[in-house]
């Protein structure tokens, strides 16, 4: 990222406006120890949770198993037989009925499992922002204006593959944040999210960064965002229209591909090895839950404006607001 941007507004643990030296200081880094204890409780409560889901889960599989191969069994007789009697229409109807119950009630409890593991990435978060408060970092992310490129780059790409899959009932539409479907006109980012802002750069230029919401000023409409590449150095202060949500679940191609990029859409998308967002067509959308878009950056050194083919992952791929080319 640029060098000699602006410096800090207002960084961690200085006086928040109303605030009188002394004790408010001392007061916020209790609430932050209060919350971390707090949050480390209600985890391993919400471990114990999950692991009775999972044993449940096996259970159900388990006991849903007979039904399967009784299943089986029938459509063997009846092959050897080389009919469809009455009876084995019956009886087929009936285990059918038996295996779709069965079905839905492991899916139920897969459902509550992938709640608990939400509410779990959730307390995490908050758990991260109260030690972020109370000056207290752990081995597996230091301070970003201390961290290593290479570590950053590698939690980026974790935060990616840990996204969400969104998997909704039957009929069911993906929500707002869910892949390309944008988030909803009143939606405030919560601090801790990650953001695409659209800051000032050194030499005058704007430029779409990565960034983590610090907090919202309802009163001015405005957000205080941490520049990701320099955690309590780089804080700007930003309006609503500079700054665009992330995506908070990855949207599985096989049933929601409407809630995807479509080829040939012009697009934001954060530059490989980097923490800037940079407008690109998509190439090739993903065709697997897994997959990443297949993006064209824009190039002018390539005769026809593109870079080659690059991957960038559903969680770094926004909506460009600007439609006409630079």
């Amino acid at each position: 990222m640029a060098e000699g941007r602006r410096e800090s507004q207002g960084k961690t643990g200085e006086l928040q406006p109303g605030e009188k030296p002394g004790k408010p200081c001392k007061q916020r880094l209790k609430q932050s120890s209060m919350a971390l204890v707090s949050a480390d409780s209600r985890i391993a409560e919400l471990l114990g949770e999950l692991h009775q889901l999972i044993k449940q889960t096996q259970e159900e599989r388990s006991r849903s198993e007979h039904n399967l191969v009784n299943i089986q069994k029938t459509h063997e007789r009846m092959q050897t037989e080389n009919k469809i009697s009455p009876y084995y229409r019956t009886k087929l109807r009936g285990l059918y009925t038996t295996a779709k119950a069965d079905a839905e009630a492991e899916c139920n409890i897969l459902r509550k499992a992938l709640d608990k593991i939400a509410e779990i990435k959730s307390l995490l978060e908050e758990r991260r922002i109260a030690a972020k408060i109370a000056g207290l970092y752990n081995d597996s992310e230091p301070p970003r204006k201390t961290m290593r490129r290479g570590v950053l780059m590698t939690l980026l790409q974790q935060s990616a593959m840990t996204l969400p899959l969104w998997i909704g009932k039957p009929g069911e539409k993906p929500p707002p944040l869910c892949g390309a479907i944008p988030a909803s006109s009143d939606y405030v980012a919560k601090p801790g999210d990650k953001v695409a802002a659209r800051v000032k750069a050194v030499d005058g230029d704007e430029q779409w960064i990565l960034a983590e919401v610090v907090s919202y000023n309802h009163a001015t409409n405005k957000y205080e965002v941490d520049d990701i590449d320099e955690e309590g150095k780089e804080r700007h202060t930003l309006s609503r229209r500079r700054i665009i949500p992330l995506p908070q679940w990855k949207a599985n191609p096989e049933t929601d591909p409407e809630a995807l990029f479509q080829k040939d859409q012009l697009v934001l998308a954060l530059y490989p090895q980097t923490t800037c967002f940079y407008r690109a067509l998509i190439h090739t959308p993903p065709q697997r839950p897994q997959d990443d878009y297949s993006v064209l950056f824009e190039d002018t050194s390539y005769a026809d404006g593109y870079s080659p083919p690059l991957n960038v992952a559903q969680r770094y791929v926004v909506a460009c607001k600007e439609t006409k080319k630079k």
